[in-house]
């Protein structure tokens, strides 16, 4: 794929966007083991020339048991040169970089040099990606320039191209074969290539069926595939449960806002249907709403198929770029339709590493390397990179015994040890309930843990025998 001059000139200032958004968290104290732990701690095995084994999911736990993800692993070269969360953090502002080449080059071709600029970083600072920023690393992020290269092919009906982006999505997570799939489709209906199309829609149901049903038990310590249970029908009205409550829709319209509703002219924003509808089927009110990192693998799709929308407008004006007069009428009806969906991104917290921070960081310095240690979940990513980090409240004994403190034996899960335990003296309520904590804290003494260093509103406990 060539690109123009301009779109490195986007790609920066994204990237420096991004990174601001990103790595301060890391130095604020503020990311979490659940996720920027679970990802370093896959990473740091795979860049062991091991498994991605997470004790943050419990003892030997394989992430490849959690979700089918092996395309973490080209970011194993990268954290063997660093070793640090932060470097995960850097990869994936970079990833959401690179993304914005593939779709100024289209904005530019297409608009001319100042439109495609104004394009790239319209799409580049989006609040699909902005979010993906703010909540620690994932792994989807591999999957955002992908996605945008995939559907830039498709706008140009680079059809084997398009295939040839889209495919790699398998190895970035299961769910992704729905966007594959969607992109075989497109194929199938839209181009003359109609046997790659069938096949690449074979190839996502066929790897999708794999991974659910065959990969990731053989990897999961009980045989499972954890998320399977949300597509069973509830016995409710299947309509009702794929529409509603309203906070969907208010997902969908904030999706179309930033390309002001000209996605729905391009049959490209079919694309965003699976992907939504699986997630809209789902129990879990997290994957309804804007937060996370759920809607960014989307951003890329529907910005495309926003500049193929207003080409086609343009197009079937003459040739001719809408008037801004008539394009004040979709900005109004816009604001007030999709306003309110929008003032949920909250705005970014720049500031770097203040005193507590610095604290918590002292005294998590007593902690040695290569450790075993049980950490709160805001402060296991302070740790991964040189420990072996476990979920406190989590702990097995380090003789062998019980602590009394964990989960039944019998549950493979979370059955890791711990010699050391860091913890919150206001603990928080994820993914822990915060009194399950509190409880757990109180029994430390007795089970033979003593308090070795205290700041910041963090102790650090040290088991001692006898």
């Amino acid at each position: 794929m060539r690109f123009p001059f301009s779109a490195p000139v986007v790609a920066l200032p994204v990237l420096l966007f991004h990174l601001a958004l990103s790595l301060p968290r890391q130095w604020r104290v503020e990311t979490t083991g659940f996720d920027l732990g679970i990802f370093e701690e896959a990473v740091r095995g795979y860049a062991g020339g091991g498994r991605p084994v997470v004790a943050l999911k419990g003892a030997g736990f394989d992430l490849l048991g959690d979700h089918f993800s092996p395309a973490l692993a080209v970011l194993a070269p990268f954290y063997r040169l660093w070793p640090a969360a932060e470097t995960l953090l850097v990869a994936q502002s970079v990833l959401f970089a690179l993304s914005t080449l593939p779709v100024t080059a289209l904005a530019v071709r297409r608009f001319g040099r100042a439109a495609g600029v104004a394009a790239g970083w319209a799409y580049g600072l989006s609040w699909g990606l902005w979010r993906a920023s703010q909540f620690d690393v994932h792994e989807v992020a591999l999957g955002v320039p992908l996605a945008a290269a995939a559907t830039v092919a498709l706008a140009e009906r680079r059809w084997r191209a398009a295939v040839c982006w889209a495919l790699p999505l398998l190895l970035v997570k299961e769910d992704q074969g729905l966007l594959l799939a969607g992109v075989g489709g497109y194929v199938l209906l839209a181009g003359r290539r109609r046997a790659l199309g069938a096949a690449t829609v074979a190839a996502a149901v066929l790897g999708t069926a794999l991974a659910v049903l065959v990969l990731v038990p053989a990897a999961n310590p009980v045989g499972e595939y954890a998320y399977d249970s949300w597509a069973a029908p509830d016995g409710g009205n299947p309509l009702a449960r794929l529409l509603l409550p309203a906070e969907k829709w208010r997902t969908v319209a904030a999706l179309l806002a930033p390309t002001l509703l000209l996605a729905l002219r391009s049959p490209l924003a079919l694309l965003a249907v699976l992907p939504l509808a699986a997630r809209f089927w789902s129990p879990v009110e997290a994957y309804w709403g804007t937060g996370f990192h759920y809607n960014a693998v989307l951003m890329p799709v529907l910005f495309v198929a926003g500049l193929d929308g207003l080409w086609r407008l343009t197009v079937h004006q003459g040739g001719r770029l809408l008037s801004p007069l008539r394009a004040v009428r979709p900005v109004c009806v816009l604001v007030g339709a999709v306003l309110p969906a929008l003032l949920t991104v909250p705005a970014p917290e720049l500031s770097g590493a203040g005193p507590e921070a610095s604290a918590v960081r002292r005294v998590l310095s007593v902690v040695p390397d290569g450790a075993r240690v049980a950490a709160a979940n805001r402060l296991a990513p302070q740790l991964t990179s040189r420990c072996t980090v476990s979920l406190f409240p989590y702990l097995g004994h380090p003789d062998g015994g019980s602590t009394g403190l964990a989960p039944d034996g019998r549950d493979p899960l979370f059955r890791p040890v711990a010699e050391w335990a860091a913890t919150l003296d206001a603990p928080e309520d994820f993914p822990v309930p915060r009194a399950r904590e509190l409880e757990v804290q109180r029994a430390l003494p007795a089970a033979g843990y003593r308090p070795v260093a205290r700041g910041g509103g963090v102790t650090v406990w040290h088991w001692q025998r006898g």
